[in-house]
């Protein structure tokens, strides 16, 4: 089935009260298509996970009256520009959690790369209410992130969000910002002229439909998304009730890394933070470069070391697209994204490459989708 058909589908199991993203998961999984569940009869529907017999008595009801092909075509009309994970261009990191949002919905200019995960992107997060000391590193490390090619994600909440959504536009480099929101929905208000410059520069998405006010309950959902999206999570400042710290939570749930900004231990703002590092989250110092390093933007490949010759023991003959990426690793650790970016290759050829060189004992994967040769 194309993507174009089994699209109306997820709009539709998506509209039927109770259907959230974790059962549209269990349906897809169980009868490959949403399309095939969309028919099956309410037999076969219980015998998947979830399907209580309130829940068979919606989806009936639901399905007596909703036709999904019209129902599309309405949606559109207010709603033109939406993913479902049926299409290509769905976010690709976005499409492994457990809970990809059924439908998410963008404005601004798309980069395919970041969709299909060949562009690294990675989440700021903190306080609404932020220190100078926080602000000033948020700025900073938003800033380098930008020049060094990745993509800054994060909330347009106000504090921590909107110092590193501006930084990261004011250093040329493009920003995402998830919404609790519709998408034509600004919030808080006061940040209109980023989200205008966001658009220009970067995307603006939501699972939210156009005209949806903000509520409580949106905001911590909002924060999967963020966590999801991005190879890596940084928590600025957080006080110990601070949804950065959820957002650092689902990071953790995904096999995301997380990094803090330490603080005093005396100030609110830094308690989150402090807590997480005291949980084993990597900690943010003054050496961005090693943060960057980390992240994988920059290979240590300029710093010379004399080292003892140790005798390795033989590599096999190997295929050029392995031999190649043996050499890289032969440098360091690096993260998935700069292997394409140094390779050339595309995802899927070095996905199935560095699993091959698994399989042979030759390298293993790290936290964070970094890959070091053993």
């Amino acid at each position: 089935m194309s993507s174009i058909e089994e699209r109306k589908y997820w709009l539709a199991w998506s509209q039927i009260p109770g259907i959230g993203p974790i059962l549209i998961q269990r349906l897809q999984q169980h009868f490959s298509n949403l399309e095939t569940a969309w028919k099956a009869s309410p037999g076969e529907l219980r015998k998947v996970e979830g399907f209580g017999i309130q829940t068979l008595e919606k989806v009936v009801q639901q399905r007596f009256r909703l036709n999904p092909e019209q129902l599309l075509t309405q949606h559109q009309q207010i709603n033109p520009l939406f993913w479902t994970p049926a299409d290509p261009e769905y976010p690709q990191l976005l499409r492994e959690i457990p809970t990809p949002p059924p439908l998410l919905y963008y404005r601004g200019e798309i980069d395919l790369q970041e969709n299909l995960g060949q562009k690294p992107l990675v989440g700021i997060v903190g306080t609404r209410q932020p220190t100078e000391y926080g602000i000033k590193w948020t700025r900073q490390i938003s800033t380098a992130l930008a020049k060094n090619g990745f993509t800054v994600v994060s909330g347009m909440a106000e504090g921590i969000d909107t110092e590193s959504h501006s930084a990261a536009l004011k250093a040329g480099g493009r920003t995402i910002a998830v919404m609790g929101t519709g998408v034509d929905v600004i919030y808080p208000h006061k940040n209109r002229d980023l989200y205008q410059q966001i658009l220009k520069s970067g995307i603006v998405i939501s699972e939210y439909p156009a005209k949806t006010p903000p509520n409580r309950t949106h905001f911590p959902r909002r924060n999967r998304i963020i966590a999801g999206l991005s190879r890596a999570v940084l928590v600025m400042e957080a006080p110990l009730k601070s949804g950065a710290l959820i957002t650092a939570t689902y990071a953790n749930e995904f096999s995301r890394d997380v990094y803090a900004l330490p603080g005093r231990i005396d100030e609110q703002p830094s308690q989150g933070c402090l807590k997480l590092i005291s949980q084993g989250a990597g900690l943010i110092n003054h050496e961005l470069n090693e943060l960057l390093i980390m992240l994988g933007a920059i290979p240590q490949i300029d710093i010379e070391i004399e080292t003892p010759l140790v005798k390795s023991p033989p590599i096999p003959n190997l295929a050029p697209e392995l031999q190649q990426i043996i050499n890289i690793l032969a440098i360091d650790a690096l993260s998935f994204d700069f292997i394409i970016q140094k390779t050339g290759m595309n995802a899927a050829i070095v996905s199935s490459s560095l699993l091959q060189l698994e399989l042979m004992g030759l390298v293993t994967q790290l936290p964070g989708m970094r890959y070091q040769k053993l």
